[in-house]
């Protein structure tokens, strides 16, 4: 006999509650937020944030590329948060865009293929800022506001100090 895993809020491992007798299925909107990550997890993901940080910073000290460009460039995948003016839809499309190391990682592979030692600097950079939102717990935002990320609520809580 087969038995079905549930946990003691009546929710599935998947997050389905239809699996639980009394319960609805959960609402699959795409802008409804879903669960994020929990503590242990998120704690993990803060740590690999911090190793891609170190990673990327020793990589860029390798590359022997001007400190100050990494110091003026450091902050530019945030501009992806000017979609909040265009909706917090458009705002988490843009900002996960940015904030996503396929991007620079697809930069850095293809300046290793084509010979571009130029840009390779600037992917280090990349990541190292991805890393740095990821270590401090900023995760990839999801539709339904700033704040709801993959890692969780960002932000104060209510009731905290």
């Amino acid at each position: 006999m087969l038995a079905l895993a549930v946990d003691p809020a009546g929710t599935a491992p998947g997050g389905d509650t239809a699996a639980t007798p009394g319960r609805t299925a959960p609402s699959h909107r795409a802008d409804a937020p879903g669960p994020a990550a929990t503590a242990p997890a998120a704690r993990w993901l803060r740590v690999e944030g911090a190793v891609a940080l170190a990673a990327a910073v020793a990589a860029y000290g390798f590359l022997d590329a001007s400190w100050w460009l990494f110091a003026a460039l450091f902050l530019v995948p945030d501009v992806g948060m000017l979609g909040y003016l265009a909706g917090p839809r458009a705002a988490a499309l843009a900002y996960n865009l940015a904030h996503t190391t396929v991007l620079p990682a697809l930069l850095a592979g293809l300046a290793l293929t084509f010979g571009w030692t130029a840009v390779l600097p600037v992917a280090a950079i990349w990541v190292a800022h991805i890393g740095f939102d990821r270590m401090l717990g900023y995760g990839l935002k999801l539709p339904s506001g700033f704040h709801d990320t993959h890692l969780g609520r960002t932000g104060r809580r209510v009731g905290a100090r």
